[in-house]
């Protein structure tokens, strides 16, 4: 029984490697064991320590004396970086698929190496938007960023367990193959709602502020991902990370409505 509890562990915190090389250029040794099975159920938890990594910086940037339009493109292309544009890929990928009307011609477009037009403006659009939102967001940076890019990978979660997978074979098909339900997107939950939790704590006085950015974060990412389905009848790796970045981008747009 104690073996078969070890390989769980073992097999759990795995997958959390696998998650950390898959999702981001973070470099972890060659003997460390990685396990690249039901690593979706860590992308929630990536999003919120990227989130948090980069509020940090933001921190940093903001002590020695960066503005804060410079700081906010500082880092949005940071986290960008991190990801290796893994989701900004899918972002363009999936923009030069929405510009095809034949939905077989749509999958071979996004399989297509070469971006099309729709997919570089979709692409500058994400990022203008981001850095312009984060620079209208004054104070509470660090935990914005923390919701934007933890839902963002929530609803990604959200698009494999609940949709179909358009393709049978693709970089975003293992995923729905090993994804449990629900204890996957439980998982995420608890991390996105015990952050909230945290600030709360500490921000008592913001507790509406805090339930206010949580339900936004979690409406805009089933929203995303049930558009993208509309859209595509279902999805792929592309759309997958479209969910990401878009989730993000909205949240962040939305998120600066918010006056200190």
């Amino acid at each position: 029984m104690f073996d078969k509890i070890d390989n769980n562990l073992r097999a759990f915190f795995t997958s959390l490697l696998g998650a950390i090389i898959f999702y981001t250029i973070i470099p972890l040794p060659d003997h460390w064991t990685k396990n690249f099975q039901a690593i979706a159920r860590w992308s929630p938890i990536i999003g919120l320590g990227i989130g948090g990594l980069l509020g940090s910086i933001d921190m940093l940037l903001n002590w020695i004396g960066f503005p804060l339009t410079v700081g906010s493109a500082l880092i949005i292309g940071l986290g960008i970086y991190l990801t290796g544009g893994l989701h900004l890929d899918g972002v363009m990928d999936s923009a030069d698929g929405l510009a095809v009307t034949d939905s077989q011609k749509r999958l071979e477009v996004m399989q297509d190496s070469v971006t099309g037009a729709f997919g570089v403006m979709a692409g500058v659009m994400v990022i203008v938007l981001k850095i312009v939102a984060l620079s209208a967001i004054i104070d509470h940076r660090g935990w914005f960023l923390m919701l934007a890019y933890g839902w963002g990978r929530w609803g990604q979660v959200n698009a494999i367990a609940f949709y179909p997978y358009l393709k049978p074979t693709g970089k975003g098909a293992f995923h729905k193959q090993y994804l449990q339900v629900p204890q996957d997107l439980c998982w995420g939950l608890m991390g996105l709602w015990g952050t909230t939790g945290v600030f709360i704590a500490v921000n008592p006085e913001l507790w509406q502020l805090g339930l206010t950015g949580t339900g936004i974060g979690m409406a805009i990412a089933l929203g995303v991902a049930a558009w993208f389905n509309r859209r595509f009848g279902g999805h792929t790796g592309d759309t997958y990370g479209a969910v990401v970045e878009w989730t993000e981008t909205l949240i962040l747009c939305l998120l600066s409505v918010h006056r200190p």
